[in-house]
């Protein structure tokens, strides 16, 4: 885990230092076409051109539906899922893509992930500078980087760290993104609706700044937002090893 994280890091960092470079002698016009180039404009990725500006507070939770959801529990994350879904239990930085979907997990699947309070910002000091201090606040620059406004190496980073954290969303005609608050979570969730499946990327941050991502890819096509919201409603620390 830590040799992948280093190789991530390592492989920002060269990236940061071109794109210093351009920042340099190209200007902004110059780093956003380099940016488009490498990691996809808004036509071939959506996501890069989406920002948190719907915002949920609160939604009712049908607790009907709650309670028919099956309880699972893995070191750092406790939540309920449909007892059709797959759970796997994932690591920073692992690769949700098309392929490994459609290869390891034809069906109904949940990747879990949690992360310590903190452990973005620690993972990337340099961020500090700018007041990212948690992960709340790292995850909203990430959700909020977007390719038309990349003006300087910072909007660039988060803009690549936007490509990175975000996985596959399917192919459906549109992504959607919102801004949530259940009770004392906070986070964010990409997804994306059609008759193929449904995708949906949730990043959520509770009081104690603990990060959780629930990456759902429902085949089946059965889960709507508010299903989801009320999945995610269950999601807290635990401490089973």
């Amino acid at each position: 885990m830590k040799q992948k994280t280093h190789k991530i890091i390592s492989a920002v960092v060269i990236l940061l230092l071109a794109i210093g470079y351009l920042v340099k002698f190209g200007g902004p016009p110059t780093l956003k076409l380099y940016i488009e180039t490498s990691m996809g404009n808004c036509q071939k990725r959506p996501i890069l051109c989406l920002a948190p500006v719907t915002e949920i507070l609160n939604p009712k939770i049908n607790q009907d539906y709650l309670n028919g959801l099956k309880q699972y529990k893995f070191p750092g994350i406790a939540l309920g899922m449909p007892a059709d879904f797959k759970i796997i239990k994932g690591e920073t930085f692992k690769s949700y893509s098309k392929r490994m979907l459609r290869k390891k997990s034809p069906g109904n699947v949940a990747y879990l992930l949690y992360e310590e309070p903190r452990f973005f910002a620690n993972l990337f000091p340099q961020v500090q500078r700018q007041s990212v201090q948690d992960n709340y606040a790292f995850m909203l620059r990430v959700m909020s980087g977007r390719t038309q406004e990349i003006n300087n190496v910072t909007d660039a980073f988060f803009v690549i760290m936007k490509t990175i954290f975000v996985p596959y969303l399917g192919e459906g005609p549109e992504i959607k993104m919102v801004k949530f608050i259940l009770n004392e979570n906070a986070g964010f969730i990409n997804y994306s609706l059609s008759a193929s499946g449904n995708y949906f990327d949730c990043n959520i941050i509770d009081s104690q700044d603990n990060f959780f991502k629930v990456y759902i890819k429902d085949a089946s096509a059965t889960l709507s937002l508010e299903k989801v919201l009320a999945i995610i409603s269950t999601v807290k620390k635990t401490t089973v090893n």
